[in-house]
Protein backbone atom coordinates (compact mmCIF):
# COMPACT_ATOMS: atom_id res chain seq x y z
CA UNK A 1 0.00 0.00 0.00
CA UNK A 2 1.46 3.39 -0.90
CA UNK A 3 2.56 5.42 2.13
CA UNK A 4 0.30 8.29 1.01
CA UNK A 5 -2.80 6.09 1.39
CA UNK A 6 -1.93 5.39 5.05
CA UNK A 7 -2.41 9.04 6.05
CA UNK A 8 -6.18 8.86 6.70
CA UNK A 9 -5.75 5.73 8.83
CA UNK A 10 -2.97 7.33 10.88
CA UNK A 11 -5.12 10.46 11.45
CA UNK A 12 -8.08 8.36 12.55
CA UNK A 13 -5.91 6.39 14.99
CA UNK A 14 -4.56 9.63 16.44
CA UNK A 15 -8.10 10.87 17.10
CA UNK A 16 -8.84 7.71 19.08
CA UNK A 17 -5.94 8.53 21.40
CA UNK A 18 -7.23 12.05 22.24
CA UNK A 19 -9.00 12.55 25.60
CA UNK A 20 -12.80 12.74 25.30
CA UNK A 21 -14.20 16.26 24.74
CA UNK A 22 -15.87 17.93 27.69
CA UNK A 23 -19.62 17.78 27.23
CA UNK A 24 -21.25 21.21 27.21
CA UNK A 25 -23.87 21.64 29.91
CA UNK A 26 -27.44 21.81 28.65
CA UNK A 27 -28.87 25.32 28.52
CA UNK A 28 -32.00 24.14 30.30
CA UNK A 29 -32.91 21.11 32.40
CA UNK A 30 -35.15 18.39 31.06
CA UNK A 31 -37.80 19.46 33.55
CA UNK A 32 -37.68 23.06 32.37
CA UNK A 33 -38.01 21.98 28.75
CA UNK A 34 -40.95 19.74 29.63
CA UNK A 35 -42.65 22.66 31.35
CA UNK A 36 -42.00 24.80 28.28
CA UNK A 37 -43.68 22.27 26.00
CA UNK A 38 -46.62 21.93 28.37
CA UNK A 39 -47.08 25.72 28.44
CA UNK A 40 -47.19 25.85 24.65
CA UNK A 41 -49.73 23.03 24.53
CA UNK A 42 -52.00 24.69 27.08
CA UNK A 43 -51.73 28.05 25.32
CA UNK A 44 -53.12 26.46 22.16
CA UNK A 45 -56.37 25.81 24.04
CA UNK A 46 -56.56 28.92 26.24
CA UNK A 47 -59.25 31.53 25.51
CA UNK A 48 -57.99 33.90 28.23
CA UNK A 49 -56.16 36.45 26.07
CA UNK A 50 -59.18 37.04 23.85
CA UNK A 51 -61.50 37.18 26.86
CA UNK A 52 -59.33 39.88 28.40
CA UNK A 53 -59.27 41.98 25.22
CA UNK A 54 -63.05 41.58 24.89
CA UNK A 55 -63.55 42.67 28.48
CA UNK A 56 -61.24 45.68 28.24
CA UNK A 57 -62.73 46.94 24.98
CA UNK A 58 -66.33 46.31 26.01
CA UNK A 59 -66.25 47.44 29.64
CA UNK A 60 -63.74 50.30 29.40
CA UNK A 61 -63.33 51.42 25.79
CA UNK A 62 -61.04 54.34 24.88
CA UNK A 63 -58.56 55.16 27.65
CA UNK A 64 -56.26 58.10 26.90
CA UNK A 65 -53.84 58.78 29.73
CA UNK A 66 -55.23 60.91 32.53
CA UNK A 67 -58.85 60.54 31.39
CA UNK A 68 -61.83 58.99 33.14
CA UNK A 69 -61.44 56.04 30.75
CA UNK A 70 -57.83 55.64 31.90
CA UNK A 71 -58.95 55.53 35.53
CA UNK A 72 -61.53 52.86 34.66
CA UNK A 73 -58.84 50.86 32.85
CA UNK A 74 -56.56 50.95 35.89
CA UNK A 75 -59.39 49.75 38.14
CA UNK A 76 -60.22 47.06 35.56
CA UNK A 77 -56.62 45.84 35.43
CA UNK A 78 -56.25 45.71 39.20
CA UNK A 79 -59.44 43.68 39.55
CA UNK A 80 -58.52 41.25 36.74
CA UNK A 81 -54.95 40.65 37.92
CA UNK A 82 -56.07 40.03 41.50
CA UNK A 83 -58.84 37.68 40.39
CA UNK A 84 -56.35 35.73 38.27
CA UNK A 85 -54.26 35.06 41.38
CA UNK A 86 -51.13 37.12 40.79
CA UNK A 87 -49.09 38.41 43.72
CA UNK A 88 -48.08 41.98 44.58
CA UNK A 89 -50.75 43.51 42.34
CA UNK A 90 -50.48 47.28 42.53
CA UNK A 91 -51.04 50.55 40.69
CA UNK A 92 -48.09 52.93 40.86
CA UNK A 93 -49.04 56.58 40.28
CA UNK A 94 -47.45 58.55 37.47
CA UNK A 95 -48.12 62.30 37.51
CA UNK A 96 -48.05 63.84 34.05
CA UNK A 97 -49.36 66.62 31.87
CA UNK A 98 -51.73 65.63 29.10
CA UNK A 99 -53.28 66.89 25.89
CA UNK A 100 -57.06 66.94 25.40
CA UNK A 101 -58.74 66.78 22.02
CA UNK A 102 -61.48 69.22 21.06
CA UNK A 103 -63.57 69.65 17.93
CA UNK A 104 -61.83 69.67 14.56
CA UNK A 105 -63.23 70.44 11.13
CA UNK A 106 -61.48 70.90 7.82
CA UNK A 107 -62.59 71.38 4.25
CA UNK A 108 -61.20 72.42 0.92
CA UNK A 109 -62.75 75.67 -0.26
CA UNK A 110 -61.01 76.02 -3.63
CA UNK A 111 -60.84 75.10 -6.42
CA UNK A 112 -63.77 72.88 -5.36
CA UNK A 113 -65.62 72.56 -2.08
CA UNK A 114 -64.82 69.24 -0.37
CA UNK A 115 -65.28 68.22 3.27
CA UNK A 116 -62.31 66.31 4.67
CA UNK A 117 -62.14 63.52 7.27
CA UNK A 118 -59.38 64.59 9.68
CA UNK A 119 -58.04 64.10 13.20
CA UNK A 120 -55.95 66.46 15.28
CA UNK A 121 -52.49 65.17 16.13
CA UNK A 122 -51.68 64.70 19.79
CA UNK A 123 -50.10 67.81 21.38
CA UNK A 124 -51.43 70.07 18.63
CA UNK A 125 -52.19 73.62 19.63
CA UNK A 126 -55.56 75.09 18.70
CA UNK A 127 -56.39 77.39 15.85
CA UNK A 128 -57.91 80.78 16.71
CA UNK A 129 -61.57 80.34 17.67
CA UNK A 130 -62.92 81.40 14.24
CA UNK A 131 -60.48 78.99 12.60
CA UNK A 132 -58.18 79.88 9.74
CA UNK A 133 -58.24 79.71 5.99
CA UNK A 134 -55.16 79.65 3.79
CA UNK A 135 -53.70 78.29 0.61
CA UNK A 136 -52.11 74.85 0.75
CA UNK A 137 -48.39 74.38 0.11
CA UNK A 138 -48.16 70.79 -1.17
CA UNK A 139 -45.11 68.58 -0.55
CA UNK A 140 -44.94 65.09 -2.02
CA UNK A 141 -43.14 63.73 1.05
CA UNK A 142 -41.29 64.78 4.18
CA UNK A 143 -37.93 64.94 2.44
CA UNK A 144 -39.35 67.49 -0.02
CA UNK A 145 -40.34 69.74 2.87
CA UNK A 146 -36.97 69.42 4.57
CA UNK A 147 -35.19 70.25 1.32
CA UNK A 148 -37.27 73.40 0.68
CA UNK A 149 -35.29 76.57 1.38
CA UNK A 150 -37.82 78.88 -0.29
CA UNK A 151 -40.61 80.99 1.20
CA UNK A 152 -43.32 78.75 -0.29
CA UNK A 153 -44.63 77.50 3.08
CA UNK A 154 -44.82 80.93 4.71
CA UNK A 155 -48.37 82.01 5.47
CA UNK A 156 -49.80 78.75 4.11
CA UNK A 157 -51.06 75.41 5.40
CA UNK A 158 -48.36 72.85 4.62
CA UNK A 159 -49.62 69.49 3.39
CA UNK A 160 -47.17 66.55 3.49
CA UNK A 161 -48.21 63.63 1.29
CA UNK A 162 -45.89 61.03 2.86
CA UNK A 163 -47.08 57.49 2.10
CA UNK A 164 -46.70 54.52 4.45
CA UNK A 165 -45.47 51.25 2.93
CA UNK A 166 -47.08 47.99 4.01
CA UNK A 167 -44.44 45.72 5.59
CA UNK A 168 -44.56 42.77 7.98
CA UNK A 169 -41.91 44.19 10.29
CA UNK A 170 -43.31 47.73 10.71
CA UNK A 171 -40.36 49.16 8.80
CA UNK A 172 -42.69 51.06 6.48
CA UNK A 173 -44.29 52.75 9.47
CA UNK A 174 -40.87 53.51 10.90
CA UNK A 175 -39.89 55.34 7.72
CA UNK A 176 -43.12 57.36 7.57
CA UNK A 177 -43.75 58.22 11.21
CA UNK A 178 -41.08 60.94 11.33
CA UNK A 179 -43.48 62.98 9.20
CA UNK A 180 -46.02 63.01 12.00
CA UNK A 181 -43.53 63.51 14.80
CA UNK A 182 -41.28 66.14 13.25
CA UNK A 183 -43.22 67.54 10.30
CA UNK A 184 -44.98 70.13 12.45
CA UNK A 185 -41.74 71.74 13.56
CA UNK A 186 -40.29 71.67 10.04
CA UNK A 187 -43.37 73.44 8.70
CA UNK A 188 -43.36 75.95 11.56
CA UNK A 189 -39.70 76.81 10.90
CA UNK A 190 -40.73 77.82 7.39
CA UNK A 191 -43.48 80.13 8.59
CA UNK A 192 -46.48 77.85 7.96
CA UNK A 193 -49.78 78.64 9.67
CA UNK A 194 -50.64 74.95 10.17
CA UNK A 195 -49.61 71.50 8.96
CA UNK A 196 -51.72 68.65 7.60
CA UNK A 197 -50.32 65.22 6.77
CA UNK A 198 -51.51 62.12 4.96
CA UNK A 199 -52.47 59.71 7.73
CA UNK A 200 -49.62 57.42 8.72
CA UNK A 201 -51.52 54.28 7.77
CA UNK A 202 -51.69 51.58 5.12
CA UNK A 203 -55.46 51.43 4.71
CA UNK A 204 -57.77 52.75 2.00
CA UNK A 205 -60.56 53.55 4.47
CA UNK A 206 -61.89 57.02 5.22
CA UNK A 207 -60.60 57.09 8.80
CA UNK A 208 -57.98 59.58 9.97
CA UNK A 209 -55.04 58.25 12.00
CA UNK A 210 -54.05 60.28 15.05
CA UNK A 211 -50.75 60.04 16.96
CA UNK A 212 -48.42 62.43 18.67
CA UNK A 213 -46.46 65.29 17.16
CA UNK A 214 -43.62 67.23 18.78
CA UNK A 215 -42.61 70.86 18.85
CA UNK A 216 -38.89 71.52 18.76
CA UNK A 217 -37.43 73.97 21.25
CA UNK A 218 -37.49 77.51 19.97
CA UNK A 219 -40.15 76.84 17.34
CA UNK A 220 -43.54 78.54 17.70
CA UNK A 221 -46.19 75.76 17.73
CA UNK A 222 -48.77 75.58 14.94
CA UNK A 223 -51.93 73.44 14.62
CA UNK A 224 -51.38 69.92 13.26
CA UNK A 225 -53.78 67.35 11.87
CA UNK A 226 -53.92 64.14 9.86
CA UNK A 227 -56.12 63.64 6.79
CA UNK A 228 -57.66 60.29 5.89
CA UNK A 229 -55.86 58.43 3.11
CA UNK A 230 -58.66 58.83 0.50
CA UNK A 231 -58.86 62.54 1.26
CA UNK A 232 -55.09 62.83 0.95
CA UNK A 233 -55.45 61.24 -2.49
CA UNK A 234 -58.04 63.90 -3.31
CA UNK A 235 -55.63 66.70 -2.36
CA UNK A 236 -52.91 65.09 -4.46
CA UNK A 237 -55.21 64.94 -7.48
CA UNK A 238 -56.40 68.52 -7.07
CA UNK A 239 -52.90 69.99 -6.82
CA UNK A 240 -52.14 68.60 -10.28
CA UNK A 241 -54.71 70.99 -11.76
CA UNK A 242 -52.25 73.83 -11.23
CA UNK A 243 -54.84 75.99 -9.44
CA UNK A 244 -54.52 77.28 -5.86
CA UNK A 245 -55.89 74.93 -3.19
CA UNK A 246 -57.28 76.52 -0.06
CA UNK A 247 -58.28 74.90 3.22
CA UNK A 248 -60.60 76.05 5.97
CA UNK A 249 -59.53 74.65 9.33
CA UNK A 250 -60.88 74.85 12.88
CA UNK A 251 -59.10 72.82 15.57
CA UNK A 252 -59.68 73.09 19.29
CA UNK A 253 -57.53 71.43 21.95
CA UNK A 254 -56.09 71.87 25.44
CA UNK A 255 -52.41 71.37 26.14
CA UNK A 256 -50.29 70.88 29.27
CA UNK A 257 -53.19 69.78 31.50
CA UNK A 258 -52.12 68.32 34.90
CA UNK A 259 -53.28 64.70 35.28
CA UNK A 260 -52.49 61.33 36.81
CA UNK A 261 -52.05 57.90 35.27
CA UNK A 262 -50.65 54.63 36.66
CA UNK A 263 -48.45 51.68 35.84
CA UNK A 264 -50.30 48.51 36.85
CA UNK A 265 -48.00 45.70 38.00
CA UNK A 266 -48.48 42.05 38.97
CA UNK A 267 -45.95 39.34 39.79
CA UNK A 268 -45.19 35.67 40.08
CA UNK A 269 -42.51 35.63 42.82
CA UNK A 270 -39.37 33.72 41.96
CA UNK A 271 -37.50 31.12 43.98
CA UNK A 272 -33.71 31.19 44.35
CA UNK A 273 -33.22 34.26 42.12
CA UNK A 274 -36.37 36.14 43.09
CA UNK A 275 -34.56 39.50 43.32
CA UNK A 276 -34.05 39.39 39.54
CA UNK A 277 -36.93 40.28 37.23
CA UNK A 278 -38.16 39.15 33.86
CA UNK A 279 -40.43 41.94 32.64
CA UNK A 280 -43.19 41.27 30.13
CA UNK A 281 -45.26 44.32 29.33
CA UNK A 282 -47.90 46.07 27.28
CA UNK A 283 -49.46 49.51 27.54
CA UNK A 284 -52.85 50.00 29.12
CA UNK A 285 -53.69 53.37 27.57
CA UNK A 286 -55.07 54.01 24.09
CA UNK A 287 -55.86 57.01 21.94
CA UNK A 288 -59.28 58.54 22.40
CA UNK A 289 -60.70 57.88 18.92
CA UNK A 290 -61.40 54.17 19.43
CA UNK A 291 -61.31 51.34 21.96
CA UNK A 292 -57.74 50.26 21.13
CA UNK A 293 -58.41 46.56 20.65
CA UNK A 294 -55.14 46.00 18.79
CA UNK A 295 -53.26 48.98 20.24
CA UNK A 296 -52.74 47.72 22.84
CA UNK A 297 -55.60 45.65 24.18
CA UNK A 298 -54.15 42.64 22.40
CA UNK A 299 -50.79 43.12 24.12
CA UNK A 300 -52.47 43.37 27.53
CA UNK A 301 -54.29 40.10 26.86
CA UNK A 302 -51.21 38.31 25.49
CA UNK A 303 -48.74 39.00 28.30
CA UNK A 304 -51.33 38.55 31.06
CA UNK A 305 -52.48 35.20 29.65
CA UNK A 306 -48.87 34.03 29.20
CA UNK A 307 -48.04 34.84 32.81
CA UNK A 308 -51.24 33.15 33.99
CA UNK A 309 -50.18 29.92 32.24
CA UNK A 310 -46.90 29.98 34.16
CA UNK A 311 -48.74 30.75 37.41
CA UNK A 312 -51.08 27.78 36.89
CA UNK A 313 -48.36 25.36 35.74
CA UNK A 314 -47.35 24.34 39.25
CA UNK A 315 -43.71 25.05 38.42
CA UNK A 316 -42.16 28.00 40.23
CA UNK A 317 -39.91 30.27 38.16
CA UNK A 318 -36.45 30.98 39.50
CA UNK A 319 -36.68 34.70 38.73
CA UNK A 320 -39.68 36.88 39.45
CA UNK A 321 -42.01 37.25 36.48
CA UNK A 322 -43.36 40.79 36.44
CA UNK A 323 -46.27 41.88 34.24
CA UNK A 324 -46.20 45.66 33.68
CA UNK A 325 -49.09 47.50 32.02
CA UNK A 326 -47.56 50.89 31.28
CA UNK A 327 -49.34 54.23 31.47
CA UNK A 328 -49.22 56.79 28.66
CA UNK A 329 -47.22 55.01 26.02
CA UNK A 330 -49.20 56.82 23.36
CA UNK A 331 -48.24 60.39 24.11
CA UNK A 332 -45.12 60.62 26.22
CA UNK A 333 -43.81 57.32 27.69
CA UNK A 334 -44.39 58.71 31.18
CA UNK A 335 -45.06 55.25 32.60
CA UNK A 336 -41.87 53.78 31.15
CA UNK A 337 -39.78 56.69 32.42
CA UNK A 338 -41.31 56.39 35.90
CA UNK A 339 -40.62 52.64 35.97
CA UNK A 340 -37.02 53.13 34.85
CA UNK A 341 -36.49 55.62 37.65
CA UNK A 342 -38.15 53.57 40.39
CA UNK A 343 -36.52 50.23 39.58
CA UNK A 344 -33.19 51.51 38.32
CA UNK A 345 -31.19 49.41 40.80
CA UNK A 346 -33.04 46.13 40.32
CA UNK A 347 -31.48 43.47 38.11
CA UNK A 348 -33.60 42.70 35.06
CA UNK A 349 -32.95 39.47 33.19
CA UNK A 350 -34.80 40.97 30.23
CA UNK A 351 -37.50 43.46 29.26
CA UNK A 352 -40.02 42.90 26.47
CA UNK A 353 -43.34 44.33 25.32
CA UNK A 354 -46.20 43.15 23.13
CA UNK A 355 -47.39 46.17 21.12
CA UNK A 356 -47.99 45.38 17.47
CA UNK A 357 -51.51 44.03 17.58
CA UNK A 358 -52.49 40.39 17.24
CA UNK A 359 -50.53 39.20 14.20
CA UNK A 360 -48.65 35.91 14.36
CA UNK A 361 -45.19 35.91 15.90
CA UNK A 362 -42.71 34.94 13.19
CA UNK A 363 -39.30 35.82 14.64
CA UNK A 364 -37.45 35.79 17.97
CA UNK A 365 -34.66 38.32 18.54
CA UNK A 366 -32.52 39.38 21.45
CA UNK A 367 -30.28 42.11 22.74
CA UNK A 368 -28.19 40.35 25.37
CA UNK A 369 -24.52 40.02 26.24
CA UNK A 370 -22.71 37.58 23.94
CA UNK A 371 -22.17 35.08 26.74
CA UNK A 372 -25.95 34.62 26.99
CA UNK A 373 -26.50 33.72 23.34
CA UNK A 374 -26.43 29.94 23.96
CA UNK A 375 -29.54 30.37 26.12
CA UNK A 376 -31.16 32.50 23.42
CA UNK A 377 -30.49 29.80 20.83
CA UNK A 378 -31.94 27.15 23.16
CA UNK A 379 -35.10 29.23 23.63
CA UNK A 380 -35.33 29.60 19.85
CA UNK A 381 -35.31 25.80 19.50
CA UNK A 382 -38.40 25.63 21.71
CA UNK A 383 -40.11 28.38 19.71
CA UNK A 384 -39.42 26.72 16.35
CA UNK A 385 -42.51 24.43 16.49
CA UNK A 386 -44.59 27.63 16.57
CA UNK A 387 -43.08 28.63 13.19
CA UNK A 388 -40.86 31.23 14.82
CA UNK A 389 -37.32 31.69 13.50
CA UNK A 390 -34.27 33.07 15.28
CA UNK A 391 -33.17 36.53 14.19
CA UNK A 392 -30.29 38.71 15.31
CA UNK A 393 -28.94 40.02 18.59
CA UNK A 394 -30.03 43.52 17.54
CA UNK A 395 -33.64 43.12 18.60
CA UNK A 396 -36.02 45.89 19.68
CA UNK A 397 -38.32 44.98 22.58
CA UNK A 398 -41.25 47.34 21.97
CA UNK A 399 -41.76 51.04 22.72
CA UNK A 400 -41.92 51.20 26.54
CA UNK A 401 -39.47 48.33 26.94
CA UNK A 402 -37.21 50.11 24.48
CA UNK A 403 -37.17 53.14 26.78
CA UNK A 404 -36.09 50.86 29.65
CA UNK A 405 -33.43 49.19 27.52
CA UNK A 406 -31.93 52.51 26.44
CA UNK A 407 -32.14 54.24 29.82
CA UNK A 408 -30.90 51.36 31.97
CA UNK A 409 -29.01 49.15 29.51
CA UNK A 410 -31.21 46.23 30.54
CA UNK A 411 -31.14 43.18 28.27
CA UNK A 412 -34.12 42.78 25.95
CA UNK A 413 -35.99 40.12 24.00
CA UNK A 414 -38.30 40.61 21.04
CA UNK A 415 -41.09 38.46 19.65
CA UNK A 416 -41.67 39.99 16.21
CA UNK A 417 -45.30 39.98 15.08
CA UNK A 418 -46.58 40.17 11.53
CA UNK A 419 -47.70 43.80 11.31
CA UNK A 420 -48.82 43.69 7.67
CA UNK A 421 -52.40 44.71 8.53
CA UNK A 422 -51.81 46.49 11.83
CA UNK A 423 -51.37 49.96 10.38
CA UNK A 424 -54.69 49.74 8.57
CA UNK A 425 -56.41 50.58 11.87
CA UNK A 426 -53.59 51.87 14.09
CA UNK A 427 -54.59 55.07 15.96
CA UNK A 428 -58.06 55.18 14.37
CA UNK A 429 -61.67 54.76 15.43
CA UNK A 430 -61.55 51.50 13.47
CA UNK A 431 -59.33 49.71 16.01
CA UNK A 432 -62.13 47.49 17.26
CA UNK A 433 -62.53 43.96 18.63
CA UNK A 434 -63.50 42.42 15.29
CA UNK A 435 -59.90 42.98 14.12
CA UNK A 436 -58.58 40.55 16.77
CA UNK A 437 -58.12 36.91 15.69
CA UNK A 438 -58.39 34.55 18.71
CA UNK A 439 -56.28 31.84 17.04
CA UNK A 440 -53.43 34.24 16.37
CA UNK A 441 -53.65 35.47 19.96
CA UNK A 442 -53.18 31.90 21.21
CA UNK A 443 -49.97 31.50 19.18
CA UNK A 444 -48.68 34.75 20.69
CA UNK A 445 -49.51 33.54 24.20
CA UNK A 446 -47.65 30.28 23.59
CA UNK A 447 -44.56 32.14 22.39
CA UNK A 448 -44.57 34.57 25.31
CA UNK A 449 -45.09 31.79 27.86
CA UNK A 450 -42.23 29.70 26.48
CA UNK A 451 -39.83 32.64 26.21
CA UNK A 452 -40.68 34.02 29.65
CA UNK A 453 -40.44 30.70 31.44
CA UNK A 454 -37.11 29.64 29.95
CA UNK A 455 -35.47 33.03 30.39
CA UNK A 456 -36.57 33.01 34.01
CA UNK A 457 -34.95 29.57 34.48
CA UNK A 458 -31.67 30.21 32.68
CA UNK A 459 -28.37 29.65 34.48
CA UNK A 460 -26.98 32.37 32.25
CA UNK A 461 -27.56 36.02 33.08
CA UNK A 462 -28.59 38.00 30.01
CA UNK A 463 -26.87 41.16 31.29
CA UNK A 464 -25.23 43.33 32.32
CA UNK A 465 -25.12 45.18 29.04
CA UNK A 466 -22.53 47.82 28.12
CA UNK A 467 -23.83 51.26 29.06
CA UNK A 468 -24.56 53.25 25.86
CA UNK A 469 -22.93 56.64 25.68
CA UNK A 470 -26.32 58.29 25.24
CA UNK A 471 -27.97 56.51 28.19
CA UNK A 472 -29.79 58.76 30.63
CA UNK A 473 -28.51 58.81 34.21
Amino acid sequence: MPIRSLAPLIAAAALLLLPPAQAQPAAFSAADLATSRALAARAAQSPLAYELVDSLVTEVGPRPAGSAGDARAVAWALAKLKALGFANVRAEPVPLRVWKRGEVQASLTAPYLQTLVVAALGNSVATPKPGLQAEIAYYADFDALKADTSERARGRIVFIDQKTDRTADARGYGRAVATRINGTSEAARRGALAVAIRSIGTDRDRFAHTGSTRYADGVAPIPALAVSVPDADLIARLQRYGQPLTMQLSLQAETDVPALTHNVIAEIPGSDRAAEVVLIGAHLDSWDLGPGALDDGAGVGIVTAAAKLILDSGAKPRRTVRVVLFGNEENGFDGAVAYADKYRDQVHQFVAESDLGAGLVYRFQSRVRPEALPAVRAIAEQLAPLNIVLGSNEGTPGPDAGVLMRRRSWPALELSQDGSEYFDVHHTANDTLDKVDPAKLRQNVAAWAVMTWLAAQSELSFGPMPLPRSAAP
